[in-house]
């Protein structure tokens, strides 16, 4: 394992570019914390915090900012999403810099959040006016009934976004809220808030009404309740056990929700797959961002006729990635976000070698380069009974597994209460589209780890199972941010028996009506 050189500890950010971030927030009724850079532990910020107060105002401003927002034609609205697609590539060093202080995570992997948000921008700000545009269905009598379908914006989103993927969840998720004509009152993690801040700031200077997207800022423990008390619609990306806690209170409240949660999710090397690529291409499936992702892979499934090979390519590729917290290309991963994290990979490894698993790459913390650091870690030898066997590690932990058919490899690729992700790897993709047909999970990827599904923005995303329900990416994602009206004007004649025509007279009527529509095949 190998380690970049390191950059010494430094006041993270500079005053002069996070204070204007903070003005974006509805915070400071409450006493601040401070933030500290997970990866060299120097000082971000003393960050403000919402009291009710705050999350009042942000609402009540919201819902004033929302009514003139949603009256502006959609191409309008499209137009600050293609705006803020320009500044978001054209000012990437500014938010990269941001996203790996606040999260630790190495650069190359902070770009694919980079990216995620330019493409989401891109894609819905082209899509948005067909999408929310009237559609005229038939009517029950054609010629005779019109009918109009409007979309209405639900009102005011909130979206409550994670530490991981700061920007890609913050901002991918608000865009097609916002291109609706809806506000959003984001409640990003306290760790990361200024990567959601620097989001709302660079719509802004897009041209986004202020106050439309703004955020209240406290642990969800907290606040997180005033929020969906006060929302029309909930977003969420994290834990399974939070997802069911919001859930039920959007529940009581008879509020739409999308909730986008945890994985275990699986990587099936079938007996024909190119070795070598996968063996390389799942490095960053399973390590991006030291693990920290939903949809990365913590499991593989290894074909017995090419197991020995893959394992042997792929401990060789983890053994040379290289570990370091600069600000800059230099570095394959990055560190561990919490200390809770890096707990939790420790437990997890111990308790597997504990139990008889070996570790064949990594396996041990990096105090020596910063706080949090843990080295990619590759376990065989894993059975029921240990902990890394079924529950979520979301770092960067990986185990695998002898196979000895395609059934086998799905019968455990499956054999989890997640369905989040999954990566099928063979030269034969009809075969791969077929295996991938047959695994529970919301997305799965051939002959690639995750970037495929979710970068195709026209694709939707999400989890079955405790993996969530829900879907973002798509037109589902933006079409569940709004509400449908059905309007139908009746012309001419009635819905109902002509006068002098008999009840009976007029179900005899209709059921010939109804024939002569199905012999027609009209719907």
């Amino acid at each position: 394992m190998t380690t970049a050189p390191q950059l010494a500890p430094a006041d993270a950010l500079p005053s002069s570019l996070v204070q204007p971030l903070l003005s974006h927030a509805v915070a400071g009724g409450a006493p601040a914390v401070e933030l500290f850079a997970p990866a060299t532990g120097a000082k971000i910020v003393d960050l403000p915090q919402s009291a009710t107060e705050d999350i009042e105002t942000a609402f009540v401003t919201a819902r004033e900012a929302q009514r003139q927002w949603a009256r502006r034609p959609v191409r309008e609205r499209a137009a600050v999403l293609r705006r803020f697609h320009d500044i978001v590539l054209a000012e990437q060093d500014t938010i990269l810099d941001i996203v790996q202080t606040e999260t630790g995570k190495s650069r190359a992997h902070a770009f694919d959040e980079v990216g995620d948000v330019a493409v989401n921008a891109r894609y819905y700000a082209s899509v948005a006016d067909r999408l929310l545009a009237t559609r005229r269905p038939r009517g029950v009598l054609p010629m005779l009934t019109r009918v109009d379908v409007r979309h209405r914006p639900k009102g005011v989103v909130a979206v409550i976004s994670p530490w991981n993927y700061p920007l890609a969840l913050a901002a991918s998720d608000a865009l097609p809220a916002l291109v609706a004509g809806n506000a959003v009152v984001a409640r990003p993690d306290n760790q990361t808030a200024l990567t959601a801040l620097w989001a709302i700031d660079a719509a802004v200077r897009a041209g986004l009404p202020r106050g439309l997207w703004q955020a209240v800022l406290g642990r969800g423990s907290v606040i997180g309740g005033e929020v969906i008390a006060r929302a029309d619609y909930v977003d969420y990306t994290g834990s399974s056990a939070t997802g069911r806690t919001i859930a039920q209170q959007a529940g009581e409240r008879l509020i739409g929700y999308s909730l986008e949660l945890g994985g275990k999710n699986p990587l099936l090397v079938l007996a024909d797959a190119d070795v070598s690529r996968a063996a390389k291409i799942a490095i960053r499936a399973c390590f991006a961002s030291a693990g920290q992702l939903c949809e990365s892979m913590e499991r593989i499934y290894v074909h017995d006729s090419v197991y020995d090979r893959f394992v042997a390519e792929f401990v060789g590729h983890v053994e040379k990635i290289e570990l370091g917290a600069g600000l800059d290309y230099d570095s394959d991963m990055g560190s561990l976000t919490f200390q809770r994290q890096l707990d939790t990979v420790t437990a997890h490894v111990d308790d597997a070698v504990a139990k008889g698993a070996t570790v064949l790459a990594g396996g041990r913390a990096r105090p020596d380069l910063g706080p949090y650091f843990y080295e990619p870690t590759v376990l065989t030898g894993v059975r029921p009974g240990m902990t890394v066997h079924r529950e979520e590690t979301f770092g960067p932990v990986v185990s695998i597994y002898r196979v000895s058919s395609d059934d086998e490899a799905i019968e455990q690729a499956n054999d989890t209460a997640y369905g989040l992700n999954a990566s099928v790897w063979t030269k034969d993709t009809a075969r791969g589209r077929a295996v991938a047909a047959r695994i529970n999970a919301g997305s799965v990827n051939v002959n690639e780890g995750f970037i495929a599904a979710w970068g195709s923005a026209d694709a939707p995303s999400g989890g079955l199972g405790i993996s969530g329900t829900g879907r973002r990416h798509g037109p589902e994602g933006l079409l569940k941010y709004i509400d449908t009206q059905t309007i139908a004007v009746q012309r001419v004649l009635p819905i109902a028996p002509l006068p002098g025509m008999s009840e009976a007279m007029w179900a005899k009527t209709m059921t010939l009506y109804f024939g002569v529509m199905k012999a027609l095949r009209q719907k």
